[in-house]
């Protein structure tokens, strides 16, 4: 009797174990996905606020910094319409991920039951 249920313990502390691996595995990768593309939107507007800052040293003439407002705009504008893009990238990333998730828990009561049924089978078996 105590064997019994020590296998049954066991398989369902398998299953949680392996449930639980699988869902951090289906996190980490949704959070590695957003860092990348929180990383890359970085290097972009780090690289145009660069570019910016490097024509706005070269200016030498009231003229110039007339364009440097345009641009300035411009600049502004860019990083504006790069910031909805990733945050749509990033809302895209986090409904893959819950999906992935969601996915997982309707595969566990179906697996929830086989340890179930195993062990009520032995037992049945064994009377």
């Amino acid at each position: 009797m105590t064997q019994q249920v020590n296998q049954q313990v066991f398989a369902y502390a398998r299953q949680f174990a392996d449930n639980a691996f699988k869902a951090q595995a289906v996190l980490l990768k949704g959070f590695e996905q957003a860092a990348g593309l929180q990383f890359g939107a970085l290097e972009r507007q780090s690289r145009s606020a660069a570019d910016f800052l490097a024509a706005a040293a070269e200016l030498r003439d009231a003229e110039g910094f007339r364009g440097l407002w345009d641009k300035g705009v411009a600049l502004g504008r860019a990083q504006a319409e790069q910031a909805v893009e990733l945050t749509q990238e990033l809302v895209a990333v986090g409904r893959q991920t819950a999906e992935s998730l969601g996915a997982l828990v309707q595969l566990q009561p179906a697996a929830n039951d086989a340890p179930a049924s195993a062990a009520a089978r032995k037992t049945a078996a064994a009377k």
